[in-house]
């Protein structure tokens, strides 16, 4: 301790050193914050998630049949046979899986039709593999879709994981409004290509139908009177014929639960090899009815095939028509990303519209021959990261204001409680240097979270208690008459071992927080955040109280 206070003794004696002090704490500071915009220090909501499952979303064009889709689904199912991490695969054909954490809000419930499906994966434990599930899903990813979604054109596969934190639709979502749905939907798909060519997304789709000819079977009312036949029974003989008829219960009419039995045709009796007008004739011409003269008449009497657009499904929110974008970043910030598809769209759409800034990232898109506004919102897991990063920035600053002015309140002095204040907002440098540390020993990205934001501002009532010792032992010193600088050294020699025992106490409680996938931001910032603390105590805080006149 001795030494420790000649120290700090010559570094107050000499000017000059004082000086490199703060030049060198000025210069930490300011190689920390840019390691943000270049880039070194990468920030998101929460990192990765290691979980034992993760689905996959087939999604062909609509109007696509069971077969089509069935076949996809054997693509990707054969692929992921071959892997000997996974335990088990469930596949939903038609029909999204039983509600998960994931399903709440990506609205895998609505999946329903012929052209949809949904397929579970079940891994190994965490235990017992090497390879972490965010990490097979990134490797999975490019295989299954450049083998799978070439079988089908206009084919979508999505990889789905369990989110480490609020369940959103997806890591990026752009919300497009407008009251033109035509010019929406044209609007929607250039968007959709140039999010594609954006580096590190994935999964990019539009949550809309698309509007593409089926075949009505249209009843002529008037003949089916005439051939003396029920409306109920050509109903009952066309599901038959294509889909499949309830004809009994499994128990009796009291019975409280019924189970429906089932009379279902077999796959080539109710498939048409061609899905045209004639194949439909001939197959209502094969189906047959006995009317009420004992006749059989085949339901292509009274029964006629028209050729007509599907009726795809309104989207709107805030009773505003609106199609959505999707796509999920690939183990990288969304934040990054979003910047690149924002410059990307301002580029690509400057000559058709007139672009203005509606929000922090948000855009008013105003067509330069008709008019029309369009209004283009960001949401997702990019826009919780935004907020949640604003609201803890909100009560960090919070933070401060109240500490100095408890301070100035104790002290009656704004220099000193500026020390203390500076003195706390110091551990940054800490905090943002213990994430590039940890990110070059990473195999993958360690992020700078909501979590390391949390442990930050837990740190700063650790920092400012840090200083307090030393402000009030070095004045106790002076009224007993010792001199400023010697007081100084004293306290700091005095205070350096609680001050550094807490630490310890600190970093070491820390330890396996940082180790966690989900916490590892919160356990790094205060490991590394209560290092430049107890640095910050001992040197720059005596360096800045010899500089004052309050003391």
């Amino acid at each position: 301790m001795q030494k420790f206070e000649q120290f700090v003794h010559s570094l107050l004696l000499e000017e000059r050193k004082k000086k490199l002090v703060l030049l060198f704490t000025l210069a930490a500071f300011i190689l920390a914050v840019l390691m943000f915009p270049t880039k070194i220090v990468l920030a998101k909501m929460l990192p990765s998630k290691s979980a034992n499952t993760f689905s996959i979303y087939v999604d062909l064009p609509n109007g696509s049949s069971y077969q089509e889709t069935n076949h996809v689904n054997a693509c990707v199912v054969g692929i992921l046979q071959k892997e000997k991490e996974i335990q088990n695969i469930e596949v939903f054909n038609g029909m999204g899986s039983p509600l998960d954490y994931a399903g709440l809000v990506k609205g895998s419930g609505l999946k329903s039709g012929e052209h949809v499906s949904e397929i579970v994966v079940n891994l190994s434990a965490i235990h017992e593999r090497d390879e972490r599930s965010f990490a097979i899903v990134h490797r999975l990813r490019p295989l299954i879709q450049k083998n799978c979604e070439a079988l089908i054109p206009q084919t979508s596969i999505k990889m789905v994981e369990q989110p480490a934190g609020p369940p959103t639709m997806a890591a990026l979502v752009i919300e497009l409004y407008g009251d033109n749905a035509e010019r929406l939907g044209t609007l929607s798909e250039q968007i959709k290509r140039i999010v594609m060519q954006t580096k590190d997304l994935v999964d990019v789709d539009i949550m809309s139908d698309e509007i593409y000819e089926k075949y009505a079977l249209i009843l002529d009312k008037e003949k089916v009177s005439r051939t003396y036949l029920s409306i109920e029974k050509i109903n009952e003989l066309l599901y038959l014929g294509f889909e499949g008829m309830h004809v009994a219960h499994k128990n009796s009419e009291n019975s409280p639960s019924q189970i429906p039995l089932y009379v279902v045709l077999s796959s080539p009796s109710k498939s048409l090899p061609h899905a045209s007008i004639e194949e439909l004739s001939a197959k209502l011409s094969s189906l047959k009815l006995l009317n009420a003269q004992g006749m059989m008449v085949p339901l292509s009497e009274v029964v006629r095939v028209e050729k007509v657009a599907s009726s795809p499904t309104i989207m709107s929110k805030n009773l505003q028509k609106m199609v959505s974008i999707v796509a999920e970043a690939d183990l990288v910030s969304q934040v990054y990303p979003l910047l690149e598809a924002r410059s990307r769209i301002k580029e690509a759409l400057g000559n058709e519209f007139e672009i203005s800034r509606s929000h922090l990232f948000d855009l008013t898109l105003k067509d330069k021959k008709s008019g029309e506004v369009y209004e283009l919102v960001w949401d997702g897991e990019m826009k919780v990261t935004m907020d949640t990063f604003r609201d803890l920035g909100g009560a960090f600053i919070a933070a401060l204001v109240l500490i100095f002015l408890l301070m100035v309140v104790y002290y009656k002095s704004f220099a000193l409680s500026g020390i203390v204040l500076l003195g706390s907002f110091l551990s940054i440098i800490g905090v943002i240097m213990g994430h590039w540390i940890m990110d070059l020993f990473s195999s993958t990205t360690f992020f700078l979270t909501a979590t390391s934001l949390i442990g930050f501002i837990s740190l700063m009532g650790i920092s400012s208690r840090n200083a307090l010792l030393l402000i009030d032992f070095t004045q106790t010193l002076m009224k007993q008459g010792t001199p400023k600088k010697e007081a100084i050294a004293q306290a700091s020699a005095t205070r350096a071992k609680p001050i550094v025992l807490t630490a310890a106490a600190i970093i070491l409680a820390s330890t396996l927080l940082a180790t966690d996938p989900i916490f590892g931001g919160l356990g790094v910032a205060l490991i590394f955040g209560t290092i430049a603390a107890v640095i910050v105590s001992l040197v720059v805080v005596p360096v800045l109280m010899d500089s004052t006149k309050a003391i």
